[in-house]
């Protein structure tokens, strides 16, 4: 149960290695998303790797792939797909829309009209559209690898709180040091890109058994008091409007499994937790007017959290 996931997880960190210069924490989040049957949100500046990691682990799964490039004028029905007349049959056809992929690229999503943000909801949650009355399931595995540009820049259209929330977590690649930018300079200075150079490293399968490995990983009743008190701390919180949902609760837990089962452990323990507090719940917080006007962060409240609800001792 233990090397196989490591085994796996090891390739796939390679082999987004290769494009990625430096940010193993942010790949491995994202892988840990994957495990969780979650989705992710990267948030960062322009011309960081935002698509480039999304790219990169997509093609690292021999999985079908699609990119949706998200503009104000994408429509809901580019996303989820339509019915038409088949005029020889006289029969209702569906035609699928770009979501219909285990791996999908939502590109600057924050670009896009909130009618068309709101036509991921369903297939986010779900696993499947719903057309004109009729569901039609996606692939499995699924994952919705969203990039968006900080909401303060120009043109455009903040996520609302239940798009966010049914991210799995969000991540941020952040600016390179300057060693790892001259590791990319080097490496994208040649004739041949990085990104021609990936190839599958695992299949669907694999992808699958390694999901239903996570849920069997073991939570104990300790721990899931500790995940419960963490949530309801956040709800006290006189700076947030709005706390963890149980949504969000039930997300921790699941990504303390997957956190436990990379570091190859069968059992979590309340570093796990700790370790997936951040990316899962800073972006699900609503900061109150007053904490944004003193600049208060969510991931600042996430760790004075951390800081003063009282860890497990005996699991």
């Amino acid at each position: 149960m233990i090397q196989q996931p490591r085994r796996i997880i090891g390739a796939l960190l390679d082999n987004i290695g290769k494009v990625i210069v430096g940010k193993e924490d942010a790949v491995e989040y994202a892988l840990i998303a994957l495990l969780c049957k979650g989705h992710v949100l990267i948030e960062d500046v322009p011309g960081v790797g935002k698509t480039t990691l999304a790219s990169a682990l997509a093609k690292s799964l021999a999985c079908s792939f699609r990119r949706i490039q998200f503009t104000p004028d994408l429509m809901p029905s580019d996303v989820t797909g339509f019915t038409l007349v088949n005029f020889k049959t006289g029969e209702m056809e569906f035609k699928e829309g770009s979501v219909m992929a285990q791996v999908v690229l939502a590109d600057e999503i924050n670009r896009t009209s909130p009618k068309t943000q709101s036509a991921l909801l369903e297939v986010m949650e779900e696993h499947q559209v719903t057309v004109d009355g009729v569901s039609h399931p996606v692939p499995q595995p699924f994952i919705v690898l969203a990039t968006q540009n900080p909401g303060e820049f120009v043109g455009t259209y903040p996520l609302p709180e239940a798009q966010m929330d049914r991210f799995f977590l969000r991540v941020s690649i952040g600016y390179p040091t300057v060693e790892q930018e001259m590791d990319v300079l080097e490496r994208y200075s040649g004739a041949v890109k990085p990104m021609a150079t990936i190839e599958p490293v695992c299949t669907a399968q694999d992808i699958i058994a390694l999901q239903e490995m996570v849920h069997q990983v073991y939570c104990s009743p300790e721990v899931r008091m500790y995940v419960a008190s963490i949530a309801a701390a956040t709800r006290k919180e006189p700076a947030l409007q709005l706390g963890a949902s149980t949504r969000a609760a039930i997300a921790l837990i699941h990504g303390a499994q997957a956190c436990a089962l990379l570091a190859g452990r069968d059992y979590i323990i309340p570093e796990d937790v700790q370790h997936m507090a951040q990316p899962v719940l800073a972006h699900r917080l609503v900061l109150s007017p007053e904490a944004r006007m003193k600049g208060v962060s969510a991931q600042s409240i996430v760790q004075r959290v951390l800081q003063n609800v009282p860890v497990p001792v005996k699991l």
